[in-house]
């Protein structure tokens, strides 16, 4: 028999549209035979599983999906309703009981089969009443292709003998190739039906994605990381859901792992956790461009970004810690910390330049506009002494100097969404210490509110930049140990691992985070790199051999390790990559779709 999926007109414009979407979806045309299918590249054959083993683990389908040939594994699931489940299984139950009763009644010897048969449909119902699982229907069809019959057959015994090491009865589709090869296509549609009863947990261990190299406790923001680098399977990972939400990411340059955080981000979006990013080389633009985030170049021309802000919904005494932390910014502007003296001048001026705009320790005044550095320095001048005199010559370079651009005027962009990035690359060395503190204090801000609790991540790239700051290395030293407690997460990415674990700092942020990653090591460091996360040799070789984007999970309070590469869609790789040949691809691109549809 044949049947031709579609017709194809060569002679109009719709014709080729036609010939894209059937060469896109299916063939043009099949020959069905009793047991196979002829393509138009092969020929292929089905099979139903018609038995399957009494138990199974987690992962107990990862021979099937990696099988070196071509084989498409197919699962439907159908749920059954609550009430039907318990009186099919009230109706198995007794069936099997009269049959016991009757072989005791007759003298015969007792089945083993039914006996086992009627325990698990007696746990089945217990769980059923206790509402701690639910009945499914599964079916569960394979597809093998080859080029010709001869090697089909070949690839057919060989499926054949792999699913019965599995404990699994494949039976060929006979007289049904067609309804069999449909049902292994992603189209939610089977037309053989044949199925068998699982509850919750046979079917949770029979999902394709589940990893019998991995197990770790999942919550509510699961994560896909990637393919497991041996057995192909989802490397799924709740950082959330571990001991504290904190990672550290360690790899060489050029190793992807920029690339693989900016994954992470994008899928933590999904789940409604609010990410904050400090950017030293401006690599999140992009990102924050596409989802809708908030980006603040710091440094960059026109963008202004005021430390007198008071943030909203805050504590009685967030006034008094503006006030201090303005001391702290005036000292790393100044390059040291300040004498007694000084301290005090700088203080009474601080309050006096609040209180010239109307603002004090009374929250309802705290929503007038806030003075600017300027206001800092007249107040300086206008305190006579001269510690005052001193702060205020000495601040020139930030209110009328070079250096006055990022606090010339009121903040530009305020850090508010679901994604902020704070870039530094604008910014000069002289400057990079002082916007540094900026960010990372809008940053504490948000995580430390009381008053909006909700997942948090704090991403931290290249963070051997910060820690050569003082300011930033306590920044990370404080985060590492309490962000669990304000429900937020801290991932460090850093390409400078010996810096990283030579420093109480370092070990500190690597003592603390329950989810570790490690890409592609150099030579020189992987020893150390091998004491710190006690590696095996096998998996210090991966890591000296690991391609771009393989990486070694190491996270879970039993030790769980998983070496996996990552994946990324279409869009995902758009919005990750930084390699310079691809971007300007994309630019390219992007210009075209622009000329030739401006709207």
């Amino acid at each position: 028999m044949r049947f031709p999926f579609a017709h194809r007109p060569e002679s109009n414009r719709s014709a080729d549209r036609g010939e894209q979407v059937t060469d896109t979806f299916g063939p043009s045309a099949l020959r069905v035979g009793a047991k196979s299918l002829e393509l138009p590249g092969g020929v292929c054959a089905s099979f139903a599983v018609a038995g399957y083993p009494r138990e199974v683990g987690a992962g107990w389908l990862e021979p099937l999906l990696t099988y070196p040939g071509r084989l498409d594994v197919s699962l439907h699931v159908e749920p059954i309703p609550p009430l039907i489940a318990a009186q099919r299984l009230r109706r198995q139950l007794a069936r099997l009981e009269s049959s016991s009763r009757s072989n005791a009644d007759h003298g015969r010897m007792a089945d083993f089969t039914a006996e086992a048969a009627a325990d698990d449909a007696a746990n089945l119902a217990a769980s059923l009443a206790r509402g701690h699982g639910r009945l499914f229907r599964m079916g569960l069809y394979l597809t093998v292709h080859a080029a010709d019959a001869e090697e089909l057959e070949a690839e057919v015994q060989r499926v054949r003998a792999l699913a019965a090491s599995l404990l699994l009865n494949a039976q060929p589709t006979t007289f049904r190739a067609l309804q069999g090869w449909v049902a292994t296509l992603p189209l939610a549609t089977d037309a053989v039906r044949l199925r068998r009863a699982f509850d919750t947990g046979a079917l949770a261990a029979s999902f394709p994605f589940t990893s019998p190299d991995l197990e770790p406790r999942l919550g509510q923001t699961p994560v896909l990381y990637g393919l497991n680098a041996y057995s192909s399977g989802a490397v799924w990972w709740d950082r959330f859901a571990q001991d504290n939400h904190n990672s550290v990411t360690i790899a060489r340059s050029g190793a992807g792992k920029s690339y693989f955080t900016k994954l992470e981000v994008l899928r933590l979006l999904f789940h409604q956790v609010e990410v904050a990013v400090v950017d030293p080389e401006d690599e999140y633009r992009r990102l924050a461009s596409a989802v809708g985030g908030t980006h603040i170049g710091l440094g960059a021309p026109g963008v202004c970004f005021n430390p007198f802000d008071l943030p909203e919904g805050q504590d009685e005494d967030t006034f008094i810690r503006r006030a201090l932390f303005i001391q702290t910014l005036v000292a790393a502007m100044l390059g040291g910390p300040l004498a007694p003296a000084h301290r005090a001048a700088l203080d009474r001026a601080v309050v006096a330049a609040y209180a010239a705009r109307g603002i004090n320790s009374d929250r309802r005044t705290w929503g007038r506009p806030a003075p600017l550095l300027a206001d800092l320095a007249a107040q300086l001048d206008r305190d006579g002494s001269a510690e005052a005199a001193d702060l205020s010559a000495r601040l020139a370079p930030y209110v009328t100097g070079s250096y006055r651009g990022l606090f010339a005027g009121p903040t530009t962009t305020r850090p508010d969404g679901h994604l902020i990035v704070f870039s530094l690359r604008d910014l000069p060395e002289e400057t990079r210490p002082v916007g540094m503190l900026l960010a990372l204090d809008a940053i504490w801000r948000r995580v430390a509110n009381t008053g909006d609790r909700r997942r948090r991540l704090v991403v931290v790239d290249e963070a051997w930049t910060l820690m050569h700051e003082s300011e930033g290395a306590r920044f990370l030293y404080r985060l590492a140990k309490s962000a669990r407690k304000h429900w937020a997460g801290l991932a460090v990415v850093t390409q400078d691992a010996a810096d990283l674990l030579a420093s109480d700092l370092g070990r500190a942020v690597i003592a603390n985070s329950a989810t570790q990653l490690l890409l592609r090591q150099s030579p020189q460091v992987i020893d150390e790199i091998g004491t710190a996360f006690d590696l095996t040799g096998g998996e210090k070789a991966f890591l000296l051999a690991a391609g771009r984007g393989e990486a070694l999970l190491c996270g879970g309070s039993g030790g769980d390790r998983a070496a996996f590469y990552a994946v990324a869609g279409p869009q995902e790789h758009d919005l990750a990559t930084t390699d310079p040949a691809e971007l300007i691809e994309l630019d390219a691109a992007r210009g075209h779709a622009e000329e030739v549809d401006p709207l």
